[in-house]
């Protein structure tokens, strides 16, 4: 019996595909676990498993579609079968998506300038009138100057070697053609991740009061901690390894922070589990370190390292990028020194760290250069107010001017 092999939801916050690829056509044969598409999601792309054994006796989608939950791909059967019902019962619904426009920017004529000094015959004159010294002479026969085009500088306005440098300078502008603009433009299509990054984030910035708090921590003691963990630690333990073992550390001892806004009521995690932000080609991902405040910081360092790989290549899995309670936005390493990140819902907070940076303050009322981090902790004010985010932040801040306590 011949059978539909349809889209179905592979995340569970999608609502429509892109076929990346499709790596099947009328006549091959398959069976039950075979990829036959590669399937753009609003997460990652991920490959689409046929559950069906037979030959390929339709295909109803093509690459580049954008498809809807449900849309027929193909159909799959006995060769030779009928499938007019299964063509009836779900016409070819899969909507295609519009040949990218490219603009063609019109041809442009580009019109060189003339000048006095650039069109001259580049010849060397033989009016004896001419006042030049014997140098300027020499160059000017060796560069092909045209010396009754040259204003004279040196005494009753003899012509002299640095006239001839202006002249050639003055020359070389005068022959560079004139700057002309083009104007043209290029689409690009939206990514279902970026489709799904803007649509959450609109939500979160405009469903969910903001308010921001800053903090300046020192981390002298970090940085010292780190040089010696890696110098005795067989795989290197960074900076953001750190904030992440201390905010988990920190929401242990403030468990409010670590909830979610409902509506009607506010969930309360026993669990820590830090999504942390990856830059990727067509936005952000942000997979999840689970019970980071139970695991050991290499621990945490080797599964952050890990899910940052799979994030750019594009291979984490739905359940790598779930349960988050808590978020951590790092662009310390592109040299920011401070920003506000939007909330990650369902987070009632993310967590905004800047870079480290050396500037003059007083230790011992002894001035000296010191390390400094300034983090910004984006709050959901309908489930944490001000006085609440800035005990989170002290104990933050504590952890990380005593690091030893990441240790424990």
């Amino acid at each position: 019996m011949a059978e539909a092999i349809r889209l179905g939801r592979m995340t569970d916050t999608m609502e429509d595909g892109f076929l990346a690829e499709l790596s099947v056509k009328v006549g091959d044969k398959i069976k039950s676990g075979d990829a036959i598409a590669e399937v753009e999601t609003d997460k990652a792309t991920l490959p689409l498993e046929s559950y069906f054994n037979g030959v390929i006796l339709h295909v109803a989608a093509k690459k580049g579609d954008t498809l809807k939950i449900g849309d027929l791909i193909a159909i799959v059967g006995k060769e030779g079968e009928d499938i007019s019902a299964l063509l009836q019962a779900q016409p070819e619904t899969a909507a295609a998506v519009k040949e990218e426009t490219k603009s063609a920017a019109p041809s442009v004529k580009e019109d060189t300038v003339s000048n006095s000094v650039a069109t001259q015959p580049l010849t060397t004159p033989t009016d004896s009138r001419v006042k030049a010294s014997p140098l300027a002479k020499s160059i000017a026969k060796e560069k092909g100057i045209n010396l009754s085009s040259v204003k004279g500088s040196g005494e009753d306005g003899r012509i002299v070697k640095r006239d001839l440098e202006q002249a050639t300078t003055v020359s070389a502008i005068a022959a560079k053609p004139a700057f002309t603009g083009k104007e043209g433009s290029r689409d690009v299509r939206v990514s279902q991740m970026r489709k799904t990054i803007a649509k959450r984030l609109s939500e979160s910035k405009n469903g969910a009061p903001h308010f921001y708090l800053t903090i300046d921590i020192p981390m002298d003691n970090a940085v010292a901690l780190r040089t010696q963990l890696n110098n005795v630690l067989p795989a290197k333990v960074s900076f953001n390894d750190m904030v992440i073992k201390a905010v988990a550390l920190a929401l242990r001892q403030n468990p409010q922070v670590n909830c979610s806004w409902l509506g009607d009521t506010i969930r309360y995690y026993d669990h820590i589990h830090v999504g942390m932000a990856v830059a990727v080609e067509d936005g952000l991902l942000v997979p999840v370190i689970k019970h980071a405040d139970g695991k050991p910081i290499q621990e945490i360092s080797a599964e952050a390292k890990s899910l940052a790989q799979k994030a750019t290549s594009k291979k984490l899995l739905p359940q790598e990028m779930e349960g988050n309670t808590f978020t951590i936005s790092n662009l310390g390493m592109f040299g920011i020194e401070e920003f506000t990140a939007i909330i990650n819902p369902p987070d009632a907070c993310i967590l905004a760290v800047g870079a480290i940076r050396k500037e003059p303050g007083v230790v011992n009322d002894e001035i000296r250069v010191i390390n400094k981090m300034k983090v910004t902790l984006s709050a959901d004010h309908r489930v944490v107010d001000g006085a609440l985010g800035a005990k989170f932040l002290q104990s933050l801040r504590t952890m990380l001017e005593n690091p030893v306590s990441l240790l424990l």
